[in-house]
């Protein structure tokens, strides 16, 4: 294989998480006096931390979102999560075709570490990740589209960063993967993939990825 680390993002790469956070997000910021679509959260902030949602909502109306704004969001998603989450379709045999070549791989979210984790545990996939393959944006100063935190998980693994490949489904997740000097191949499944222009590759079904990492079959 070219590389010698696959990093992936999380929320709808590897836990098919956008269609249930991203309608409880336009959900909670309606409610709120903002109105917001599932479409229009998706195009927002799909593949953000969640400051970009204040940023945006004060840039745009001048107004503060509440105090406890983030913790109850979170909460929200996380029941939403022990009810129905499930890990993107070929996801698992990605994960173990890599670990069946001995191919190091370790995850760079947007999600803090608690939603991360959250995640996996609802989805099945906490098995397959060590603690110290998983990192958040919360780790660095920066979120994406900066490459802060791409250019942290590589630190973090012993690798160059120009010997890793990034897994993204979003825009700001592409563009953070690039600035990091990174090989990026874009997952089109809820993203157009206009909208992921600059990627390395592009494809739309998980199973698509060991052709394109070169890994034996």
């Amino acid at each position: 294989m070219g590389y010698d680390l696959v990093i992936f993002d999380n929320d709808g790469v590897l836990v098919d998480s956008e269609p249930l956070a991203n309608t409880i997000l336009a959900g909670y910021l309606t409610e709120l006096g903002h109105p917001t679509s599932y479409e229009d959260s998706i195009r927002d902030y799909m593949g953000a931390a969640v400051h970009r949602v204040h940023d945006l909502v004060f840039e745009r109306t001048g107004q503060r979102l509440p105090a406890g704004f983030d913790e109850t969001l979170h909460a929200r998603t996380f029941a939403a999560f022990e009810r129905e989450l499930a890990p993107v379709a070929g996801a698992v045999d990605v994960l173990g075709a890599l670990t069946a070549h001995g191919v190091p791989y370790c995850l760079a979210s947007s999600g803090s570490h608690e939603r991360i984790r959250v995640g996996h545990r609802a989805a099945g996939l906490d098995g397959w990740f060590e603690e110290e393959w998983i990192f958040s944006s919360q780790d660095v100063g920066k979120g994406k589209p900066a490459p802060d935190l791409f250019l942290h998980a590589a630190r973090s693994m012993g690798v160059d960063p120009a010997r890793c490949v990034v897994i993204e489904d979003s825009p700001l997740g592409v563009r953070a993967a690039l600035a990091a000097g990174m090989d990026v191949y874009g997952f089109t499944a809820m993203t157009p993939a206009e909208r992921l222009a600059g990627a390395t590759g592009l494809f739309g079904e998980m199973k698509e990825l060991t052709g394109l990492l070169e890994l034996p079959v």
